[in-house]
């Protein structure tokens, strides 16, 4: 005698939420952030407006969501310490300009860049999630350095940090040259010349 199983509305939520997500990166590509709308995701989505209005309080919110959970958030791993600090920041540079130049997500990531500057509360929520646990990761990456003598003890880690990576995003986000590994390779080795121990 079979018995029948009751549909598991959690695993129907994830399903949904997943197609959502998707749908936002794939249409924000396709037609714009100035015309991506909550109707549009949720038509190529197959659910209805008030499944997403109950999830997310904007299509700003939705996207970074849609960010957080294409590059696996709660996954992020340290930074790699080869033991040559120059080397391993820009390997980490140059991945990260890889995927700024990727035209897949390049439109969706300046128009998730746009909301936060303009909504306090997304603002918040991306420092929360995304960029303080980074930048602990940074940090620490740069700590061994400067157990390793490779960095100044006094150096201040946030500006270092800033001054590192900083660069990078401001070029892309305001386009004012090409984003290369080259530049990256400068970009570190500029930095670094500067945040070395004195003899």
């Amino acid at each position: 005698m079979s018995t029948k199983v009751a549909p598991d509305p959690s695993r129907r939520s994830e399903t949904a939420r997943r197609a959502i997500l998707a749908a936002a990166i794939d249409l924000v590509g396709e037609v714009g952030y100035t015309k991506l709308s909550i109707e549009g995701i949720a038509h190529a989505a197959g659910v209805g407006k008030q499944t997403i209005y109950r999830w997310w309080s904007s299509k700003g919110s939705l996207l970074f969501d849609a960010f957080l959970t294409l590059a696996g958030e709660g996954e992020a791993a340290a930074l790699p310490d080869t033991g040559d600090l120059a080397a391993d920041l820009k390997l980490v540079l140059r991945a990260t300009v890889d995927e700024l130049d990727d035209p897949r997500y390049d439109q969706a990531m300046r128009a998730m860049h746009v909301e936060i500057v303009n909504d306090p509360i997304l603002a918040a929520d991306y420092v929360l999630r995304l960029d303080r646990p980074m930048r602990e990761l940074k940090k620490e990456r740069l700590r061994a350095a400067q157990r390793a003598g490779q960095l100044a003890e006094d150096v201040e880690l946030e500006v270092a940090i800033d001054m590192l990576f900083g660069p990078i995003l401001n070029r892309w986000l305001q386009r004012t040259g090409p984003l290369t590994h080259e530049y990256v390779d400068q970009v570190v080795d500029t930095a670094l010349r500067g945040l070395q121990p004195r003899p």
